[in-house]
Formats: structure tokens, sequence, C-alpha cells
């Protein structure tokens, strides 16, 4: 843990301190930190996961720089070369190294005194990539968020969007199981979307759609699946846009800086070539959350949506024996619902409950995501609703937001899904 922590440090430093080459961050000592470990060994298989090939060697490139073994290091980052032709960052450390063989260099990637965007942008995308590659660990944690898929969402995936990273997990009987995780760009302005225009990466959870068949140019890569943005909250919160989708590079690029799109998210084709299959049923949940957290185990997070699970059952039970009062007491006093608000919304129920008619009321197809907020804690609930009574019987696709208030669930909007 500590040494990854050096590591980042080292890595990082090469990217903002002058000048970066080998004697410069000679101080860092890593030889202390890895006498007798090879980076091989250190770096592990890098054949385990094919995404993982071109980024694990440009870190390995990097770190060989960092202990004086430019030689190695300019083999390294052929390697990657050779395997993504278009891999702008590669060729700048590529021509960082070729560099060194003449004179010092000032800073990476700056062979002058001025850094055009062009190189400060590949500098933010190292940074990105070090900085995920030494964080790994996160592939056998969890992310800190209630996710209850039903069985219809055989797989999903959670988008850290202020780390640039894109996690893919299996929907294995209800328990999540990693698949792989990639380097994405989002928008030039970064997060939270709010309006047409404002090239920001919305923040929520939303569905993947399947892959568009119309012909696409060059710029979206091999192809783009929509995300369903504005989703219902979106438009409760007056978020407006439209077109966020997840998509490729161009053909002459391998990867776009970590803000450079107009909100959607962006990966190589490669990568989207890999995603393809799990975004093509056109159900796959995507949470693009910021600032994610990560746990060890699922105790923490099975509690949270044990305690969820648990009120909307008592929501469901409260509404089958018509207790009006009861049921009311699941709803926020901020809820809305297409226009209609509490006050409207509880003397509905009120005269339509005063005869507490019989009711027979089922749910299917329950699905239960954290729904990334910055100021609130809340949960997207996604069911079947089976609604039976003597002058009514419907059923519907029904979804629900709700909102912790002193620290109960409650429920802030209701609507179809």
């Amino acid at each position: 843990m500590v040494a990854n922590k050096v590591l980042t440090y080292t890595l990082l430093a090469m990217i903002t301190l002058t000048p970066w080459n080998a004697t410069a961050v000679h101080r860092f000592s890593l030889s202390n930190l890895l006498p007798k470990a090879k980076l091989s060994t250190f770096f592990g298989d890098n054949t385990r996961n094919p995404a993982d090939l071109a980024e694990n060697l440009l870190v390995k490139g990097l770190l060989e720089i960092t202990q004086g073994q430019n030689e190695k290091a300019l083999n390294t980052i052929d390697q990657v070369i050779k395997a993504t032709p278009n891999f702008k960052l590669a060729h700048l450390v590529r021509g960082d190294l070729l560099m060194a063989q003449g004179r010092s260099i000032q800073s990476f990637g700056n062979h002058g005194t001025n850094q055009s965007e062009q190189i400060k942008d590949l500098q933010d995308e190292a940074r990105a990539r070090i900085e995920s590659y030494l964080s790994q660990r996160n592939r056998k944690k969890i992310p800190d968020l209630i996710i209850a898929p039903n069985e219809q969402q055989s797989h999903l995936i959670v988008v850290d969007a202020d780390r640039f990273r894109l996690y893919l997990y299996k929907n294995e009987d209800g328990t999540l199981k990693y698949m792989a995780d990639y380097y994405v760009t989002v928008g030039k302005n970064g997060i939270i979307k709010q309006s047409e225009g404002d090239k920001r990466t919305p923040i929520g959870v939303y569905v993947a759609r399947s892959k568009l068949t119309q012909p696409l140019p060059d710029f979206y890569g091999d192809g783009a699946f929509p995300l369903n943005y504005p989703n219902a909250w979106d438009k409760e919160n007056n978020r407006n846009g439209s077109g966020i989708w997840i998509h490729g590079t161009p053909s002459n690029t391998y990867s776009r800086p970590p803000r450079a799109s107009d909100g959607c998210i962006v990966v190589t084709n490669q990568d989207l070539q890999a995603l393809a299959p799990y975004l093509q049923s056109g159900k796959t949940p995507v949470i693009i959350a910021n600032h994610l957290n990560w746990l060890d185990n699922t105790d923490q997070a099975t509690a949270k949506q044990q305690t969820l699970s648990a009120t909307i059952d008592q929501w469901l039970n409260d509404w089958r024996e018509q207790n009006t009062e009861a049921y009311l007491s699941h709803y926020s006093k901020e809820f809305s619902s297409n226009g209609i608000l509490y006050p409207q919304w509880a003397e509905h129920k009120q005269r339509v409950q005063t005869g507490k008619p019989e009711v027979t009321i089922s749910l299917s197809d329950m699905s239960i995501f954290s729904y990334p907020d910055e100021q609130k804690q809340m949960a997207v609930v996604d069911f079947v609703q089976s609604f039976n009574s003597a002058t009514l019987k419907n059923k519907m696709y029904k979804r629900q937001y709700w909102i912790q208030e002193d620290g109960h669930w409650k429920i802030i909007y209701e609507g179809a899904a």
C-alpha cells in the first residue's frame, strides 16, 4: 500500500516536475522500494486482460525511466506503439526518450519553455492512467453503492467520472463479479450536466441502448450506444440536452484526453469492441458517479440495500392494507410526479382510499441502484407493478426515486419507467 502511494507520487512527479529524466527523479529512490523484484514481476501478467496491455506497458516504461533504464524504456514504449500505433501519449514519451539521448529534457513532453494545450492534455491522460494502474486493488473491491440488478440485467457498468475509469461487472445471482475496467474520456467542462451544449457529462443512473445502426462520422469510431439522458429525475430537475452516448474514437486516434468530449463517455475503439456484447442488449445499467468510494466486502452495501428493501416492503404492505396515513408517510413532502406535487398527491390518495377498497398488488423484476448525487443520498428503484381492484386492473413498468431524509428513506418521485 505504501509502496503504491510512493510509486504514484514518483510517476506523477515525472509528469509535473522539471526535469523529469532519470537523474532528476533518482532522489525518490525507487530502487529501495523494489530492490530485488523485476519490473515484469511487479507489473504482473499484461495478457490477463487485453485492454490492459497498452496501459500496463506505458506505466512500465515510465517506471523504467525513473530507474535510469532508458534503453529498456524505449523498447517497452516501442511495444506499446506496435500494439497501438495511434497512441499519441506513447509517441510523446518515445520522443522524450529519443531527445534524452542528446540533451536534458526540461519537462515531460516539453522540450522548450511553452507547453501547448495538446501536451497538457497528454499529461492529464498520463496522470489518469498512472493513478488508475497503481490503484488496481479496486478490482478486488466493490463500489460503495447499492447495486441490486434484476435477472434480466446480466451486466452493468459503473463509471468513476473524476478518475476517468469505466468498470464492467457481471451479475451472478445478484452478486457483482468484476470483469474489466477501461480508461474513458468525459466532458470538456467536467461533469454534472445541466443544459444543452454545456459540454458536461451527466451524473446519475442510465441505461445503454442498442448500438446505433445509421452511418456515423469517423469521429465516433467503431460506433455509439446512446444513454437515456435526460432521465425522469433529470427532467424533474430541469436538466436538458440530448445525445449522450458511449462511443469510440476517430480512426487516427487511439485515445482522447480525459476531458475532451461534448458530454459523452468515450473509450478506445478496442475497448468499445470489448464492451459491445454487453451493451448491445439495450438494457445495461450505466451508473455514472463522482468521487466514487470502494468497499473491501459486500457487508456495508448489503446492509444499506436491506434497509431500503425493507422500507419498500413496508410501503407496499401499507398500500395493500389501504392504510393511507402510513402509506403517505413513505413520501417526501418534496415529492413530485409529472407536475403533481405532494399536497395534490396526498389529497388524491386520501380520496381514493377512503372506502378502503380491497386491492391486490404485486411487484416483480425489481432493480435497486444508488443514484449518485452531490448533496443527497438517493436510489432509483424500477419494477413491474401489477394492480387489481374492483374498478381497475393494470400492469405497468414503474420507477421511483427514493431519498434519505433524517435517516429515513422517502419517495421523492414516482412515475412510469
